[in-house]
């Protein structure tokens, strides 16, 4: 039997056993093998390292699609020197994701353009680099997508969109008031998750403002009440970033 007959019934017994990466670099694998003059021990511990390192790629690009993030973001490209006010090191701390395991919530307050969006979504990042299904939305999108699946009979597969990812992120809650049907459906989705379930929300209201947001008091403090439980408030001060990149555009600089 030569070694390309060899090669190809390896290769089909690796796709039998679905080690399709493995399968699709196999010659570089045995190439790799024979430079390094590995042992039988350590060939095998190559080819395992290299499906699981492959599969794990693959896996977070999936979550990253699914998270349906507006734009990717990290938290080494955010701008520390521009808010005046930030806790680094709690948000730091954040990126390893142990709050997601914890089911807490982190809320992060402050005013337009000091970089919540960017936070908030550079936390979901790491969380999919950590294998955690993740999902990205604005409030307003939420509660439309809610609001509509009412119409067609589908609340509960709706609702369980949002219940499933293990961080859920909601930003910009706080620009838009909620009518009844609206802040009843966020009080569903924030009930289900208080306590089975981390959750991230950006918001430019501070709690005591949030029956302007839900125009209703009791609805406000009932959800104030179940994020503040298990949950960490991360308070942004600054002057927008936006309006500082807008201004020296139009210095020219």
């Amino acid at each position: 039997m030569t070694n390309n007959e060899s090669r190809s019934d390896t290769g089909e017994m690796l796709k039998r056993l679905y080690l399709w990466h493995t399968e699709r670099n196999l010659n570089e694998l045995v190439s790799r093998a024979a430079k390094e003059n590995v042992s039988n021990r350590g060939f095998l511990d190559l080819i395992l390292e290299n499906e699981l390192a492959l599969r794990h790629e693959a896996t977070v690009g999936r979550l990253i699609k699914a998270a349906r993030f507006p734009t990717t973001k990290t938290i080494a490209g955010f701008d520390w020197e521009h808010p005046t006010s930030i806790p680094k090191g709690l948000i730091l701390e954040a990126t390893n994701s142990d709050f997601v395991n914890r089911k807490e919530h982190l809320i992060l307050l402050g005013s337009g353009g000091l970089g919540k969006t960017h936070i908030a979504s550079a936390l979901g990042f790491a969380a999919c680099q950590r294998s955690m299904s993740t999902l990205f939305t604005t409030a307003a999108d939420m509660i439309n997508h809610l609001i509509a699946s009412k119409s067609d009979y589908g609340l509960e597969r709706a609702l369980k969109k949002f219940t499933a990812p293990r961080p859920l992120i909601i930003d910009e809650l706080g620009y838009i008031p909620m009518d009844k049907d609206a802040r009843d459906l966020f009080f569903q989705i924030i009930s289900k998750r208080a306590e089975t379930g981390s959750m991230i929300i950006t918001t430019n209201k501070a709690f005591k403002d949030w029956n302007e947001v839900f125009q209703d008091n009791a609805v406000a403090t009932a959800i104030a009440e179940r994020l503040i439980e298990h949950g960490e408030l991360i308070k942004i001060e600054g002057p927008s970033y936006r309006i500082k990149k807008r201004k020296q555009r139009n210095s020219g600089l």
